[in-house]
């Protein structure tokens, strides 16, 4: 649309909470319990697993402030790139994600994270996707949350590429729970309400247990114009220097201007008389004031009559409200028998205001009695017949406009989140133990596109002339005796809220669209040892196998007249799609040494999966791992293994739908440089063919290019899957002398081929010319006019072309020490360096690396910081989140063009946010606490709303819990 310009995860935001940190406390005393952890069906001890697996606390959790889960998982910079939000609110959402959470793990995207509730699926919230909205996910039930990087898809199946994010909720839960909180901006906005009550009883002498819980949250949607250093004239941005045309090496290209606004363009409308594409008077009849016209920046200005770009945008934050309720409940009928089942129903409700409906160049004759004499008296003649190249064209005017008196765009997504479980478990023998379980989901989708303006009415209704009889405006279709629109009213484009509510009433209806997503998942495993009749010197041979099938269904029914073109959204088609897939596993661990000199713990292990497609066939998952502790104090782990993603429903089956983009051409002189060391050449290439010369394309600096341009996206059902090879490294430090410390380094290295992409318009348009030749495919899915060479439209699909890669180091410290007198310590420090974070467009390509770019949120180094004091019934908790300086412009950006920017633009601020929290404990059952969150009032940077921190501010909260 036009104008739309780490560390693996958080280990705790509390040190002293003992389920904090995968390597904790309870695990360096050895008590030795023997457990099923995330990312293996093995029983087995924590310190005997290979993978590094992170844990967040649900006390950690609690003690951060956030109600939504998501907010506290992205302050990881493993999961900084999801989309939630202000990038799933306002103008920046795509058409029915407004209000989503979607986790993306290590910024390999959010399909590439696979997303569990107790090692089982969880529905997808987004038709055709797999990636599951975590607002689904109740706050107050959440035990503990695991993330997991390597080896996951030979344990889970696909689209854990990345690795798993499992969500651990409460079992056997006795008593009641109930916690109250409020929160709100130091600005007085940006509310919160959050409610929930958990109530269960065991039964039977403690075989059976059922318990129940309701959750509710409520978030206020924030406004860009509540903010007033986003607002004109404070707010800025960088813009092709004025002062730098032609092109001096030595002054910077860009720099910032404030007061920035769409060039010829008005609210009450920019009236051309001409047809030079210059605005000459306001809607009103007043002299248009063009303010500095920003050449070479792609239609904006400095000041003058011009639309503000601030406000256009519409909301930071979306307006979310959610609803879950939840029963858990199971029964042991002997040790062989245990039947468990849950239910759970989330209904979402978000809501978020985009950006107005706008028209450029719509031609008014002098018959509509709404323009101003003023106007009407500087109408050059014969001007219009030579732009239309139509001798019959009568005198008149171009009208560019941002209809803000039609009504602002809004959206509204109504989701209803369906699933349940059943199943048993139970055990043959001591050692060999079995599960079979039945999954079932499904999310229903209500879009509701508000003031969506209808086209045809639209036309008719501005069209205007006199009514021969009364003199007074009429549509000219009310002359017409076939009138196809009976009840037109006209709407007056010369000035601003001046036309008649029923005039906004005829040309805008209410589109409603709806999306459902359903799956499907049944699955049974046997595990176990040999320990009836095996065991190595380092015990017995651990096992696990079984199979699955799954399948997924999705659907997307967009309003007809959506569908048929009829209004101003462009028209996205209906889509239907699925697929099942059949897969059996095999894990393995082998114990070969233990509680030996030289070997207090040695083991290996290896899993497979084999998966047989519905769409691409059969595909294989595997991993090999080992842990080797020489001293109980200092243990090595690694793993190696190959991960697929299959292609999701939206890739293989989405139906061409139609979509409009800013795109900024390549090929513009201004932009030659800024691309590989090949785009010159083949933008010559290109532009020569179409008989352009290429030392005079500008199309940023020609008046009679469009500014967004049209074109559309489909999936591609000749997908394959992509491969991933995953490794990690890494080391855990436990010292006996050192009580409560532990210290862990992983190396992870993720490197995926054959990957599925799908690029935007732009990077559509970039990746044909920034290739090695233009004999890729990325320039056939490029239409430009055969006359001009502009851009004219685009063709987006996946395709299996790209090669991503990402490496780096996460390292842990936690420390907790208990006095007499003082009380209890804790301190946590994580830290990432990213190493790598590359993608290649095509083989042959260059390498584009994103390792301490903003926009792609990868900061080579971050680190967060967490202090805890704990005395008798008060606990203080204070958190710092940090990540360096990042750039603004990628590295092969500014490669070929060092001049681009001063220095002191070329990077955009570190991170520095401060959390404080209090809670105090009344007596045994009743706890209020206390917070602030961001509590310097940190900024976003420079040209950023919501990064390297959003624009929310200072946030207070108060809440309370109490048990019985």
């Amino acid at each position: 649309m036009r104008r739309i310009t780490g560390f693996a995860v958080l280990m705790a935001s509390t040190a002293w909470a003992p389920q904090a940190f995968a390597q904790s406390e309870t695990a360096q005393d050895e008590v030795g319990e023997t457990i099923v952890i995330t990312g293996t069906r093995i029983s087995r001890p924590e310190l005997d697993f290979a993978n590094p697996v992170t844990t967040l606390s649900s006390e950690a959790i609690a003690q951060s402030g956030k109600t939504n889960i998501a907010d506290f998982l992205t302050q990881s910079p493993a999961l900084a790139g999801s989309r939630t939000g202000s990038q799933t609110g306002g103008s920046e959402t795509n058409f029915g994600e407004a209000g989503l959470n979607l986790l993306d793990l290590r910024n390999l995207g959010t399909d590439r994270t696979l997303v569990l509730v107790d090692g089982r699926r969880h529905v997808s919230a987004l038709a055709g996707s797999a990636a599951v909205d975590i607002n689904a996910i109740p706050t107050g039930l959440i035990e503990a949350v695991d993330v997991l990087t390597g080896g996951a898809s030979a344990i889970y199946g696909a689209d854990g590429v990345s690795g798993v994010v499992n969500f651990r909720m409460k079992r056997d839960f006795e008593g009641i729970t109930a916690r109250g909180q409020m929160g709100i901006s130091q600005r007085g906005d940006g509310a919160n309400r959050f409610g929930s009550i958990t109530a269960g009883t065991n039964f039977s002498e403690g075989r059976g247990n059922i318990a129940a819980a309701y959750e509710y949250n409520k978030d206020d949607r924030l406004n860009e114009l509540r903010r007033s250093r986003l607002t004109n004239p404070r707010a800025a941005g960088l813009y092709r220097n004025q002062a730098d045309l032609p092109d001096d090496p030595n002054i910077p290209d860009v720099i910032p201007y404030d007061d920035v606004r769409w060039a010829d363009s008005a609210r009450m409308g920019a009236v051309d008389v001409d047809f030079d594409f210059a605005s000459d008077f306001e809607g009103n009849g007043r002299v248009y004031d063009r303010g500095l016209v920003l050449e070479e920046s792609g239609g904006y200005a400095q000041g003058g009559s011009n639309t503000p770009v601030n406000g256009y945008q519409g909301d930071l934050f979306p307006g979310l409200e959610r609803h879950l309720f939840n029963v858990l409940g199971r029964y042991e009928f002997s040790d062989a028998f245990t039947l468990f089942a849950e239910g759970k129903y989330v209904r979402t409700n978000a809501w978020t205001q985009q950006q107005p409906t706008f028209d450029f160049y719509l031609f008014q004759t002098p018959e509509n009695p709404f323009m101003p004499q003023s106007i009407r008296d500087a109408i050059v003649p014969g001007a219009a017949a030579a732009y239309f190249e139509d001798p019959d064209t009568p005198d008149g005017v171009l009208v560019t406009r941002d209809h803000f008196d039609l009504g602002v765009n809004f959206e509204e997504n109504r989701r209803e989140t369906l699933r349940g479980v059943i199943g048993a478990s139970g055990s043959f023998s001591e050692n060999l133990r079995y599960e079979v379980s039945y999954v079932y989901g499904q999310t229903k989708t209500r879009t509701i596109t508000r003031g969506n303006r209808l086209e045809a009415e639209w036309q008719a209704a501005v069209d205007v002339v006199s009514d021969p009889d009364t003199g007074a405006p009429i549509c000219r279709t009310m002359l017409d005796p076939e009138n196809p629109f009976p009840g037109c009213v006209p709407f007056n484009i010369f000035g601003e809220y001046l036309s008649d509510p029923a005039a906004i009433d005829f040309v805008t209806t209410d589109s409603v669209s709806y999306a459902k997503v359903t799956q499907h998942v049944f699955s049974g495993s046997v595990s176990g040892d040999t320990g009836a009749f095996l065991a190595l010197p380092g015990g017995p041979i651990g096992f696990a196998f079984g199979a699955e099938y799954r399948k997924e269904s999705s659907r997307f029914d967009p309003d007809p007249l959506i569908a048929d073109a009829l209004t101003w959204a462009l028209p996205v088609q209906a889509a239907r799609g699925s697929f099942n897939v059949k897969e059996v596993f095999a894990e393995i661990n082998v114990p070969i040494l233990k509680d030996m000199p030289g070997a207090h713990l040695l083991s290996v292990g290896g899993a497979i999966r084999l998966a047989d497609y519905s769409t691409i066939g059969g595909t294989t998952t595997w991993k090999v791992d080992g842990v080797y502790a020489p001293i109980r104090d200092v243990s090595f782990r690694a793993t190696y293994s190959q991960a697929v993603r299959a292609p999701n429903i939206a890739e293989l089956f989405a139906p061409a739908s139609g979509s409009y983009n800013f795109i900024v051409d390549p090929c513009d002189l201004q932009e030659l440089n800024n691309g590989s060391s090949t785009r010159a050449a083949n933008c010559a290439a290109i532009l020569n063919g179409l008989g352009v010369d290429p030392a005079t394309f500008s199309p940023s600096n020609d008046p009679s290019s469009t500014v967004f341009t049209e074109g559309l996206s489909s999936g591609n059902p000749d997908l394959q899957e992509e491969t991933a090879k995953t490794w990690t490294a890494g080391v855990v430090l436990r010292p006996t002398f050192l009580r409560g410390f532990t210290l862990s380094a992983d190396w992870y290295d993720i490197k995926i081929k054959n990957a599925i992409n799908t690029p935007e318009a732009e990077e559509l348009t970039e990746l044909c010319v920034d290739q090695p030749t233009i004999d890729n495919p990325f320039c056939p899915a490029i239409v430009r006019d055969p006359s001009s060479g502009f851009i004219t439209g685009f063709v987006s699909r996946p395709d299996n072309v790209a090669q991503f890669r990402t490496a780096g180091l996460d390292v842990t410290l936690a420390y907790r020490v208990a006095s007499d007198t003082a009380g209890t310590f804790g301190v946590a420090l994580t830290g990432n360096y990213l190493d790598r974070l590359e993608f290649v467009a095509t083989p042959g390509a260059e390498l584009n690396s994103n390792v301490g770019e903003a926009d792609e949120y990868a900061p080579r180094y971050s680190a967060t910081l967490d202090l805890t004091w704990q005395k008798g019934p008060l606990t203080v908790a204070y958190g710092i989140s940090w990540f360096d300086k990042t750039r603004r412009f990628s590295a092969e950006y500014l490669a070929g063009d060092p001049d681009y920017a001063d220095p002191e633009y070329l990077w955009v601020k570190e991170k520095w946010e401060h959390e404080v929290q209090l809670s105090y404990d009344v007596g045994e059952r009743f706890n209020i606490y206390g917070g602030v969150n961001n509590l310097f009032d940190a900024k976003p940077g420079f040209e950023y709303t919501s990064y390297p921190v959003s624009a929310m501010g200072r946030y207070f909260y108060m809440g309370a819990t109490v048990s019985f």
